[in-house]
């Protein structure tokens, strides 16, 4: 398993573990119930997420997407460590509890293609930060603009 599944499996793991599929009128039922149970309860000046049926969402992934910045914002508190994960892929990293050396984050980039020079870190880790969000986002990730910079 690559250091890219590891953190993307750290962040989304269990939330997009395919299941049994159900069939019949129980699957629609159990569908409708996981979305809203995904769903965080209403909280002031937040609109909650509504199941949709529309075929652009239904086509997106095989479960609901999981809203990254909630997971690792939960993660950063359980943690107490003040870690900067919205912007430094070490901090992210180390989040997830995987070693940022930069031998593994020149892995990293292999993994996902970057083609700049590894030997200028400080670019390489700002592709990356970015790339790992948009990754995340295509395997299933709710990833609030913010976070793609």
């Amino acid at each position: 398993m690559g250091i890219f599944d590891r953190l993307k499996n750290a962040i989304l793991g269990t939330h997009l573990q395919p299941g049994p599929a159900p069939t019949g009128q129980t699957a629609a039922g159990q569908t409708q119930a996981a979305a809203q149970s995904a769903t965080p309860s209403s909280q002031p000046g937040k609109p909650t997420a509504q199941p949709s049926s529309s075929p652009t969402a239904a086509g997106a992934s095989a479960g609901p997407h999981v809203d990254v910045e909630a997971v690792l914002n939960q993660k950063a508190a359980a943690r107490g460590e003040k870690l900067n994960w919205q912007s430094s892929i070490v901090d992210l990293m180390k989040l997830v509890d995987l070693d940022p050396s930069l031998e593994n984050r020149k892995t990293l980039a292999h993994e996902l293609g970057y083609s700049g020079n590894p030997q200028d870190s400080a670019s390489m880790n700002v592709w990356l930060h970015r790339e790992v969000m948009r990754q995340l986002a295509a395997s299933g990730g709710k990833v609030p603009d913010t976070l793609r910079h």
